[in-house]
């Protein structure tokens, strides 16, 4: 796989979508928790009162959208770190190339700017906060599976919707659509 943070398990083989098999899955538990007892969260929120789960939809998105401020965070603070550093190694140049024979002209041989290959190194604290991201979008996608559960919305008819969203040249080949008689936009 090309992505670092993630594996199939060994002795395990990856299915032709990974999303899809994932939500596939997790539908099916959602939708098995009905009849789980008052111990399984999910059922709690399947059964309980709806605005349960729907201010668990909105206190997750709000969460995913801090979770997205603090990665820009890191990599707007990586970046102006990296620009001042490449701008004080423009100044040391500059300086250097009125005294040659100076202490600056070697100190300025060692930062080499070039604008056009601005080098960001974004510190762990970044990495982090996109971990960080990632888990709160997983809150809102788990928690909006048991709102379209709840309401009868399966997972090809969420799909229909999003598809119909697309042009045909955008649209999967052969993906299902609404019927034009249940396409609704807004109210």
């Amino acid at each position: 796989m090309a992505d670092g943070k993630i594996s199939v398990p060994d002795g395990e083989e990856a299915p032709a979508s990974q999303i899809g098999a994932t939500l596939e899955a997790l539908a099916a538990t959602i939708a098995d928790r009905r009849d789980a007892g008052e111990e399984s969260y999910t059922h709690r929120l399947l059964a309980g009162s709806p605005d349960k789960v729907l201010k668990k939809v909105m206190e997750e998105a709000g969460e995913v959208a801090l979770a997205a401020k603090d990665v820009e965070a890191w990599a707007t603070s990586s970046i102006a770190a990296a620009v001042a550093f490449e701008s004080a190694c423009a100044a040391e140049s500059a300086a250097a190339a009125e005294t040659p024979a100076s202490v600056e002209a070697a100190a300025a041989a060692d930062c080499a700017f070039d604008p056009d290959e601005l080098a960001v190194q974004l510190p762990p604290e970044y990495d982090a906060a996109i971990d960080h991201l990632r888990y709160e979008a997983a809150d809102v996608v788990y928690h909006l599976m048991v709102v379209l559960e709840r309401y009868g919305i399966s997972l090809d008819e969420f799909a229909a919707e999003l598809n119909t969203r697309m042009t045909a040249a955008e649209r999967p080949k052969g993906a299902v659509c609404l019927r034009p008689e249940h396409v609704k936009r807004g109210k």
